[in-house]
């Protein structure tokens, strides 16, 4: 028989994947059929995204649509964490840079990679505009304008349709991880410990276990 023992950093015996949740996560963290962590953020097949996508998504990425105004998923929406493609999963701006712009849409200073967003001139409705598609799934995303606060005075004002929003809770179990660094800068989650993993066979298990809990950085045992 085998026991699993799960300690910190630094630690005699050290870390278990099974045993303790990534950054952001919790043990309550579930994944759902849209989570983005299932197709590895490819995206959407074009054959496939009338079917998959509701007929907002649709008509907005695949149709350069604009949804209406103060009647969309996203615009007053103020919990943390990132908002992705909706075709792709990729990750495109987060709730760090999102502000009240009162337009009635999604707005933000700036997207999370500026290599994800493509610009284009849209000269449509008879007036010139910047359009920005996201660059790996060309889904039509909004417009950026410059009339934003900072010193870009940037304004991404994006569909919701366009988006998918991954609260900072759910971002490690649906894939995110390595989104999560600007969140714990600004102090919203706090870095877990590392951990590690030992394998330890033995005569009677129980006993050991006890003995291995009584160990200085030693955070789980389980009997196997």
């Amino acid at each position: 028989m085998k026991q699993f023992l799960t300690g910190l950093c630094g630690a005699v015996v050290l870390t278990l994947a099974l045993g303790g949740c990534r950054p952001g996560e919790n043990a309550s963290t579930q994944l759902t059929p849209t989570d983005f962590a299932m197709n590895n953020f490819k995206p959407i097949p074009p054959a496939e995204r009338k079917q998959k996508l509701t007929s907002m998504q649709y008509h907005v990425t695949q149709e350069a649509a604009t949804e209406p105004a103060f009647a969309n998923e996203y615009w007053d929406n103020h919990a943390p964490g990132i908002y992705v493609d909706v075709v792709s999963g990729k990750p495109l701006f987060s709730s760090l840079d999102k502000f009240d712009s009162g337009c009635g849409w999604p707005s933000f200073t700036k997207p999370v990679d500026e290599k994800e967003i493509v610009a284009k001139t849209d000269t449509s409705f008879g007036m010139e505009r910047t359009e920005v598609r996201s660059a790996d799934a060309n889904s039509h995303l909004g417009h950026v304008f410059d009339d934003g606060p900072g010193q870009a005075h940037q304004r991404y004002c994006i569909n919701s349709a366009s988006l998918k929003f991954i609260p900072l809770e759910q971002m490690a179990a649906a894939g995110y991880g390595d989104q999560l660094t600007p969140f714990v800068k600004a102090g919203l989650i706090k870095p877990q410990p590392k951990t590690e993993t030992a394998i330890l066979s033995g005569g009677c298990f129980w006993g050991m276990q006890e003995i291995l809990r009584s160990i200085p950085g030693v955070i789980k045992t389980t009997v196997g």
